[in-house]
C-alpha cells in the first residue's frame, strides 16, 4: 500500500459526494415554485414512434411569461401524445391543446402546497446527506483495509480526518442549497 492508493480513494469519495450534490440540484430543479419552469418536463416521457422519449426531445418548450409554458411539437401529430404524457405524469398541470401547441397555465401555489414542497425538498436534502455519509463510510472502510495491508496508521488517521472535513463541507453545502430552495418556494 502506498500514499497514492489513499489519495485515489479520497478523490473517489469526494467525486461520489459531488455526484450527490449534482443529483440533489437536478431533483430540486423539478420542483415548481409557482413560476413557469420548462425543466419539469425533462422527466415526462412521451410515446414517440414506440419508444419513450422526454418531451424536450420532441417539442420546443418556451416560457412567454412567469405563469405560462408553451409546448410546440415538431410534428403536429405528436400534440395528443404529449398532452396524454403530461396527464399521465401527474405533475399537477392541466394542458390546454389548441391544435397547434399546448399551453400550460401555472396556478399559484397554496400555502399548504408550498409547505408540502418544502418538506419534499428537505427529504431530498436528507437523501443527499445519506449519499455523502455513504461515500465517507466507504473511504473510511477502505483505509481500515489499507491499514491491515500495511499502510501506516498515521496516514489512515489523516485520511479519515480529511474525509470528515469534506463530509462536513458537503453537508453544509446541502443545507445551503435546501435553505435557498425553501426560500424560493415560500416566497409568494
Amino acid at each position: 500500500m502506498d500514499l497514492n492508493t489513499s489519495k485515489d480513494c479520497l478523490s473517489k469519495g469526494k467525486e461520489k459526494m459531488n455526484k450527490a450534490i449534482a443529483h440533489l440540484e437536478e431533483e430540486l430543479r423539478n420542483f415548481r415554485a409557482g413560476k413557469a419552469n420548462p425543466a419539469i418536463f425533462n422527466n415526462v416521457m412521451v410515446d414517440y414512434y414506440g419508444s419513450p422519449t422526454p418531451v424536450p426531445q420532441v417539442a420546443s418548450i418556451t416560457v412567454p411569461d412567469a405563469k405560462t409554458i408553451l409546448i410546440q411539437p415538431w410534428e403536429k401529430k405528436m400534440i395528443s401524445n404529449i398532452e396524454k404524457a403530461i396527464f399521465d405524469a401527474n405533475i399537477g398541470y392541466t394542458p390546454v391543446n389548441n391544435g397547434e401547441q399546448i399551453r400550460i397555465n401555472i396556478p399559484p401555489l397554496t400555502e399548504e402546497r408550498r409547505r408540502e414542497l418544502v418538506k419534499k425538498a428537505k427529504a431530498e436534502g436528507e437523501n443527499a446527506k445519506l449519499s455523502v455519509r455513504s461515500a465517507r463510510r466507504d473511504v473510511v472502510d477502505a483505509h481500515k483495509k489499507f491499514q491491515k495491508e500495511g499502510l501506516p496508521e498515521d496516514v489512515c488517521k489523516d485520511a479519515e480526518a480529511n474525509i470528515q472535513k469534506e463530509t462536513d463541507l458537503f453537508n453544509k453545502k446541502i443545507d445551503e442549497i435546501i435553505a435557498a430552495k425553501e426560500k424560493e418556494i415560500m416566497t409568494v
